[in-house]
């Protein structure tokens, strides 16, 4: 019986930043919440909308694997 052996795949979210129009992939791990990603993205909270499926996520909201999520830079103009 021959053993199959299957190379591991590291689970990843994917990103659509924008207005760039990026699409990227970035590892779960340094991705577990919207506020860490952010943070590996180098965007300050609240100075961007975050949301999965047309749904606003909140800092705290656990991202998964495979997720697909907008992140949308905003500007408030004085």
């Amino acid at each position: 019986m021959q053993e199959e052996y299957r190379e591991y795949k590291e689970p990843v979210i994917q990103v659509l930043l924008q207005p760039e129009e990026k699409l990227m992939e970035i590892p779960r791990k340094k991705a577990k919440n919207v506020e860490r990603l952010l943070m590996h993205l180098g965007i300050r909270p609240y100075t961007a909308l975050v949301a999965r499926d047309g749904i606003p996520l909140t800092p705290d909201v656990p991202l998964l694997a495979d997720d697909n999520i907008l992140v949308r830079k905003v500007m408030s103009s004085g």
